[in-house]
């Protein structure tokens, strides 16, 4: 994007995790540059809905948080003038990690260690567990945990801020004066509702709280902020809220400087402080019956949600829903805790929280069966949930759960079941000895199962509420206003098609306008609220217009609007989004490694994926999505090592940030069970939710060893003692 006389904006961040600023040392600025810190704010210092600070105050919460921002107008001179400036801060004992009975361990003597902070907490029961577990005679038990995850798209984040012509406050020189908000600009020959002060591009899934956040931020009134949302790509649900918060630092560089203001991070930048899919570690034991039954469980879930709240509720809800699985617990207990971290607030990727309570789920069933020496795949379609049983939420499924066929679906595609019993056959006779690489290959075969809501379990109305509204003209064109787009063309696509076939219109004619000033606010583009939700609304839409058209003069304008529905349930105030829970998505996968011997990298001889996706509108669409989400969840499984060292990202990983090239990826299969009479279903994030759990299921009985974490490296195999001079077979 290109403006006259645009102006650049770089961040000064924290460099340490824990502390407080003391004093910001800069040299003396060039005219029209300026250094602007959260003095200069002449609105809130915080993200709408959330906690966040849009430039830290005095309190430093960890490694990278936005302090200042510089900006100029040429970007060489301010790369310049940032490498001489320093942060004189008073640096405190951060917290990294969860609390535990070692916390204590590596500090001095005397020194009474920091715990962090339970940002949410759940307490869940259903029956008597206690007493259950009590007269139990076998129980099951695992540790499960999953890493960090970068969302890695292709597109750093960024925003271009551009104040409306005649608000000027001056160049100005060294550090900023605070602004104060003028009044409204109305603009010529337009209508009040016209007003504008600002105007936002940036590429985000959620214009609307780009909206709110920088009105807020500048103490105007958010009408007279208008957000152009750019093509958002490949995302992972990495721009909901993040492009907001930079969003906020362009326009306010842009609101005191009177310029345009452009914002990118570097790739570096963006990888090392952007938010990423939030670490868990769940432990689960299941009291069984005689015939390997779930009798009862109690499950323990610790997320790090890192320095500040975002969706808190909804991540651990999430996680701990997942984490029941699609089974029949009977009576169970959950104990959650979502804890502040000194490292940059983590998020929502790929879903909520959903796969990592699925990961842990599946491990444990499959632990079950080979507890009870039973196929896992056989296991499952013995005591998954049923038709009008509920979900752990308390949500009744409405639809009979199709996970029988769907097992069946992917055990005949992958030949699961004689492969299992071969390599059962030989792991059994492998128990005991360590393995030498001598005679038969190493192999694994693992299946897993998960749903997919379409919407949000909690009622916050800031991200429920959806509303959408099609105009038929006077020349035949249909204009589809939201502002919840989508990565890619896809579904305008999809809706181009449907307004077709219900209305005649023809496809060139029909557009989409989602700028925030046009467009209302459809809420967050996330959780597969766009084929689950959105594409209904045009439905309903479509409908309407078919209706009084032939009775009332064109245009027609229609407006159609979603409006969560309350449900009882252990949900804090939940939720029913359109029948996110009641009616999900379904899928089954089946994975099959061999141990190299060489490299001991488990090599991937094929992914076998079934879904049920409701109606499906588009088979090219719905089977690249499985096919991208599941390289990506292989990546996160396998491939992608992650982690904070002392509250950073060390730039090794960076360098070395290793996912699937195109020629790596294995080969994988996609199939669709028939369900024409449902409506669309969300299936994008059903990968995350079932692959890691298959791929390290076949590792383990490829090892004949209860691998219960990812990412799960050659490292992770090595460690378990069971190799012996591994390559003596070349």
């Amino acid at each position: 994007m290109s403006f006259r006389n645009i102006h650049h904006a770089l961040i000064i961040r924290s460099p340490v995790a824990r502390g407080s600023i003391k004093e910001i040392k800069y040299p003396k600025l060039p005219s029209s540059y300026s250094l602007i810190t959260a003095e200069q704010i002449p609105g809130k210092n915080q993200l709408a809905d959330f906690s966040i600070p849009v430039l830290a105050g005095k309190n430093l919460m960890y490694i990278g948080e936005p302090v200042a921002i510089l900006t100029g107008p040429e970007l060489s001179k301010l790369e310049e003038l940032l490498s001489k400036i320093e942060l004189d801060v008073e640096e405190e004992k951060p917290v990294f990690s969860y609390p535990s009975e070692a916390q204590g361990e590596g500090f001095p003597e005397g020194q009474t260690p920091i715990l962090a902070d339970v940002l949410v907490s759940r307490n869940i029961s259903a029956g008597d567990p206690d007493k259950i577990f009590g007269e139990a005679k076998k129980v099951v038990s695992g540790a499960y945990s999953t890493g960090i995850q970068e969302h890695w798209y292709s597109e750093t984040h960024g925003a271009v801020a551009e104040p409306a012509s005649s608000v000027r406050h001056g160049q100005i020189s060294g550090k900023a004066k605070k602004p104060t908000a003028p009044e409204p600009v109305f603009l010529a020959g337009k209508d009040n509702d016209n007003r504008e002060n600002l105007r936002i591009y940036t590429a985000t899934q959620w214009p609307h709280h780009v909206k709110r956040s920088v009105a807020g931020v500048l103490g105007l009134d958010s009408e007279t902020v208008t957000v152009n949302p750019t093509l958002v790509s490949f995302h992972l649900d990495g721009k909901i809220w993040y492009p907001s918060l930079v969003a906020c630092h362009a326009a306010l560089a842009a609101w005191i400087s009177g310029s345009p203001v452009m914002l990118m991070l570097t790739k570096v930048e963006d990888f090392l402080y952007s938010p990423k899919r939030n670490g868990a570690e769940i432990e689960i034991s299941s009291a069984l019956g005689e015939k390997g039954e779930i009798l009862c469980s109690k499950l323990q879930v610790k997320l790090n949600l890192g320095a500040e709240a975002v969706f808190e509720d909804e991540i651990m809800d999430h996680t701990c829903l997942g984490a029941l699985g699609v089974y029949n617990h009977r009576s169970f207990k959950i104990s959650g805790a979502g804890m502040r971290t000194n490292i940059p607030p983590q998020g929502p990727m790929a879903g909520f929280g959903l796969s990592q309570g699925f990961f842990a789920a599946e491990r444990h069933i499959s632990r079950i069966a080979d507890a009870l020496g039973q196929d896992p795949a056989e296991w499952r379609k013995n005591n998954f949930l049923d038709k009008n049983q509920t979900l752990g939420t308390g949500t009744a499924l409405k639809d009979p759960p199709p996970l029988a066929e769907l097992i069946d679906t992917v055990a005949a595609m992958s030949d699961y079941h004689r492969k299992w019993a071969s390599y059962e056959l030989l792991r059994n006779r492998r128990r005991g000895q360590k393995i030498n690489f001598i005679g038969e290959p190493l192999r694994g075969i693992g299946i897993s199962t998960a749903y997919q809501g379409n919407g949000f379990l909690n009622k916050i109305d800031a991200v429920n509420n959806c509303t959408v509204e099609l105009t038929l003209e006077k020349d035949g064109s249909l204009e589809i206003k939201t502002s919840l787009i989508s990565s890619g063309t896809g579904y305008i696509v999809n809706w181009q098609n449907m307004a077709q076939k219900i209305l005649g219109v023809d496809p060139a004619l029909i557009r989409l306008t989602n700028d925030t000033k046009k467009a209302p606010d459809s809420g967050p583009g996330t959780l597969s609220r766009n084929i689950g939700v959105l594409t209904r609304l045009v439905e309903l839409c479509c409908n309407a217009i078919l209706k009084q058209r032939f009775r009332d003069p064109l245009p027609i304008t229609v407006k159609r609007s979603s409006r969560p529905i309350k449900d009882p349930g252990w949900v804090q105030e939940k939720i029913v989004d359109h029948e996110a829970f009641a009616r999900p998505g379904w899928g089954a996968v089946v994975v099959e490694i061999e141990i190299d011997s060489v490299s001991l990298e488990p090599a991937i001889r094929g992914v076998w994926f079934a879904a049920d996706g409701g109606k499906i509108l588009s088979q090219h669409r719905a089977s690249l999505a499985l096919r991208t989400g599941i390289t990506t969840a292989l990546g996160w499984t396998c491939r992608e090592k992650l982690y904070y060292r002392d509250g950073k990202i060390p730039y090794a990983l960076y360098q070395g940030y290793n996912f699937y090239a195109p020629a790596e990826i294995p080969p994988i299969t996609v199939d669709f069970i028939p369900n024409e009479n449902s409506s669309p279903k969300g299936i994008g994030d059903l990968p995350f939710c079932c692959v890691p759990a298959a791929y390290v299921q076949a590792v383990s009985q490829a090892l004949d060893y209860p691998f219960e974490k990812i990412p799960l490296g050659t490292q992770d195999i090595w460690d378990t003692g069971k190799i012996d001079k591994p390559g003596s077979a070349i």
